[in-house]
């Protein structure tokens, strides 16, 4: 076998995952309307991790920061990033909720119960075992 095995071509590709988000938007026959979520490269979740890091101070070492990831606006940025369907950068969509941007969409759109299984799908759909609130309060603790 040797490297071949690791050659692009021969790499299996991440199916899309199709769920009933929520039992309030529904299809012609009544039925809850399926969204698609779709896997993110480690390329993507670095990017969106990188656009959720801010530098704070280090507690008691003046002029001494870290980056800290700020967990709910990542969270919300890789469920966005993993939907396909429905489109949420379609602006129609966005306007029919007074909002711009497919995080905000999200929220909109969403009630927090619903908001948290999408959260989580999208954790599950990337390959996630443990949700990033889970990795976080174990280091609270």
């Amino acid at each position: 076998m040797g490297l071949s095995a690791f050659l692009a071509g021969q790499a299996r590709r991440t199916e899309h995952v199709r769920f009933a988000v929520s039992p309030r938007f529904v299809d012609e026959n009544g039925e809850p309307e399926r969204w698609e979520l779709r896997c993110l490269t480690a390329a993507e979740d670095e990017a969106l991790r990188r656009a959720c890091a801010r530098c704070v101070p280090v507690p008691g070492q003046r002029g001494r920061f870290m980056s800290e990831t700020d967990t709910e606006e990542y969270l919300g940025r890789l469920a966005a990033a993993c939907v396909v369907y429905p489109d949420l950068n379609d602006r129609a969509l966005q306007d029919s909720y007074g909002v711009m941007g497919a995080p905000e969409l999200l929220r909109a759109m969403l009630t927090a119960g619903e908001y948290a299984a999408c959260l989580d799908k999208a954790q599950e759909v990337c390959g996630f075992t443990r949700s990033m609130q889970d990795e976080v309060d174990e280091a609270k603790n």
